[in-house]
């Protein structure tokens, strides 16, 4: 939605909302899902020692699926002159 050339930015907006709306319909009946990463940590930190083990899921995944999505982004839309 926001690549300069193939893009179209003013639908950007949109595709984040309808995303997170999805994300939210789906999992949040399932296992009460945090989409906010401040919300996740705060509740890790104060939720007692049960919660805190699993504090770096809610830090390392997110790094972990951003590089994933950057190397495949890369992989399968970005020209390369050879």
């Amino acid at each position: 939605m926001t690549h300069a050339t193939r893009g179209t930015p003013a639908l950007a907006g949109l595709a984040i909302g309808l995303a997170l709306t999805l994300i939210h319909l789906t999992s949040i009946p399932v296992d009460n899902t945090s989409v906010n990463p401040a919300r996740s940590i705060a509740a890790a930190i104060y939720g007692g020692t049960d919660a805190l083990a699993q504090l770096r899921a809610f830090i390392l995944f997110p790094i972990v699926g951003a590089l994933l999505a950057g190397f495949a982004h890369r992989a399968l839309f970005e020209r390369t002159n050879i």
